[in-house]
């Protein structure tokens, strides 16, 4: 891949400042080309094509993430109208309440409320954190994987 100002590659299309997918044609195969040639020639088409995958999954990833990004910020301020709204609805229902009962006895009833409500979720996340485990699927994995290429490497 080259970067802006460098010279290009001869896998880049003349003119094209975006991703460096080769996109020209492949030359004429020679037929009686050595084998060490032809090793050569599979070393740069394996690498090129590899580089090539690399880069599709960059541009991809790219787009996808620059997508969430944008649904993230958009449910992060709807949260935060949603937090700033609340404030307004406790007030609405202390007021209420004061139409039957004094205005202090009313907002401390609110505000007991709203305390109970934070203590109740406070514990349901606790025993909710308390139930996070290590990835024991992914680490097992992980070491079976060691161990065949580990296996393969000693031919063992």
């Amino acid at each position: 891949m080259t970067t802006p100002g460098s010279p290009p590659n001869q896998f880049t299309v003349p003119g094209s400042t975006g991703a460096q997918i080769p996109l020209v044609t492949e030359p004429a195969v020679d037929r009686n080309a050595s084998m060490g040639a032809l090793v050569k020639d599979v070393t740069t088409h394996m690498s090129t094509l590899v580089r090539s995958e690399i880069e599709l999954a960059k541009l991809e990833i790219t787009q996808s993430v620059k997508t969430g990004a944008t649904g993230g910020a958009f449910f992060a301020v709807a949260a935060v109208i949603g937090a700033f709204s609340m404030f307004f609805f406790w007030f609405m229902v202390a007021w209420i309440l004061a139409i039957w009962l004094p205005t202090w006895a009313a907002f401390t009833i609110v505000f007991f409320v709203m305390v109970l409500m934070a203590g109740l979720f406070a514990f349901l996340g606790l025993r909710k954190v308390k139930k996070v485990r290590k990835p024991e699927k992914t680490i097992a994995s992980l070491e079976a994987t060691a161990a065949a290429l580990k296996t393969a490497a000693t031919g063992s």
